[in-house]
């Protein structure tokens, strides 16, 4: 790792490659006292969560695959595909359901090796490791919430 550090730590760097956005549904909610079971950072790095964290059915098949009780999570009945739910920033009612956004971007993450061409003077050249290739993406969740009030940052601005 000691010949991985970064050169000029201190300068801010921007992404080679942009990944894209990913669409993430989240259609299951988790009990936040029996998470422990999933990862045992759930609980400081939820705290503020009142009743449930929300996850994907994706990621829920996966747990009880892996033999988690399925007891702590529970599929919402209100799918973000009912076409009944408005998204919220489109709702005027702060107790009507509706269905929040929140958008979140990686700016800058290692993702790859980087691979550079050497200058021996052949024509060929060999290739050799020489840094890591930095990548940038974007995430978009939308999940149910009973009343608009808990989702006021969904705004649209």
């Amino acid at each position: 790792m000691a010949r991985l550090r970064q050169k000029n730590p201190h300068v801010i760097r921007l992404a080679e490659e942009r990944k894209g956005l990913e669409q993430l549904t989240m259609s299951a909610a988790v009990n936040l006292s029996r998470a422990g079971q999933l990862s045992s950072h759930i609980h400081n790095m939820c705290s503020e969560a009142q009743e449930a964290i929300y996850t994907r059915e994706a990621d829920v098949k996966h747990w009880l695959e892996r033999g988690v009780d399925g007891s702590i999570f529970e599929v919402l009945a209100q799918t973000t595909e009912a076409p009944s739910f408005q998204a919220c920033h489109s709702t005027k009612d702060l107790w009507q359901p509706c269905l929040c956004t929140f958008g979140l971007r990686l700016e800058w993450y290692p993702c790859l090796l980087k691979y550079c061409r050497s200058r021996d003077g052949t024509a060929k050249g060999t290739t050799y490791k020489c840094g890591i290739r930095s990548c940038s993406k974007g995430y978009h969740f939308t999940y149910y919430v009973p009343q608009k009030q808990l989702c006021l940052w969904d705004e649209e601005t």
